[in-house]
């Protein structure tokens, strides 16, 4: 992906500006999270390690017997440019796959920049999401979940988490752990090469990125996986950069691991998320169909 000035980097990554009315998306989410929290199965704030937000939910399915003890897992990573947002305010997400027969993991994360004593910075973020999926594979199973079929979620940030999961080899990362522990993973709206990320200016105080992580951290520039699926897709109303960078992972990795590259007419940046929980949407359908994959 070619870098370009600030002022367009700007314009094509900074989505809030983008959507006027982002803000009662960020609030509906909210509330209708809170919602789901008081009136769904769940288990909420595990940890899955020891330092700050190191925290997930687990939201069990809700179908038949069988599917109540081994049901596919579904890790959803929310967004926010790694430096805002909760999985808090993405429980909404979660009864869509739920019902129909999914065990649904939201993990949450430290955030940059973090603090003077314990600075964070993206590749700390994906080291810690890493230790969410190795606990998931370890514990899913008292939950419900099937740990030999876990699914990764994730928007914008989380995309970016998700392809990351993707391409882990998870048999350097602890004893024990299988190499396809995550098969397969969903990028909405995701950012697969960070160099770009590295010189906008609205996202440079928090993220702190060097050249050195930006190219350690994108996956886009890693060998492409193997025998692992990933599904690229970005809302057709988002800017450019948004399509650009579906296209950019499906073209680095190839269309044998990316072999869906989906460009959603209508959609912008937050709708998006509401077209992955509606049943007769073609982006739940690819989440749906790599659950069971």
């Amino acid at each position: 992906m070619t870098l370009q000035d600030p002022a367009w980097l700007d314009r094509v990554y900074n989505n809030r500006a983008l959507v006027p009315d982002h803000a009662e998306f960020l609030a509906r989410w909210t509330t209708e999270s809170e919602q789901v929290r008081a009136i769904e199965p769940c288990t909420l704030d595990l940890p899955y390690g020891n330092g700050p937000r190191e925290t997930l939910d687990i939201f069990p399915a809700t179908g038949d017997a069988k599917a109540r003890t081994s049901a596919p897992v579904l890790v959803f990573i929310h967004g926010g440019y790694w430096r805002s947002l909760d999985k808090s305010g993405h429980s909404f997400i979660a009864p869509s796959f739920t019902r129909e027969g999914f065990c649904v993991v939201m993990p949450n994360y430290p955030l940059c920049p973090g603090t003077p004593d314990r600075p964070v910075g993206i590749p700390d973020i994906v080291l810690c999401i890493v230790r969410a999926l190795e606990w998931t594979w370890r514990h899913i199973a008292e939950y419900g979940g099937d740990p030999s079929r876990i699914t990764v979620a994730g928007h914008s940030a989380g995309g970016h988490l998700a392809a990351m999961l993707l391409a882990c080899e998870w048999g350097a990362v602890a004893a024990k752990l299988p190499t396809n522990l995550v098969r397969n993973a969903l990028s909405i709206s995701g950012v697969h090469d960070l160099r770009p990320i590295q010189h906008t200016p609205f996202l440079m105080d928090a993220l702190r990125l060097t050249e050195v992580d930006a190219q350690r951290a994108s996956p886009a520039l890693f060998p492409a996986p193997k025998a692992r699926t990933l599904y690229a897709v970005a809302g057709g109303d988002e800017s450019e950069a948004f399509a650009s960078q579906a296209r950019l992972i499906q073209d680095a990795w190839g269309k044998a691991t990316v072999p869906v590259c989906d460009i959603l007419p209508g959609l912008h940046h937050f709708s998006v998320l509401d077209a992955l929980i509606d049943p007769t949407h073609r982006l739940h359908q690819h989440a749906s169909r790599l659950l069971g994959a």
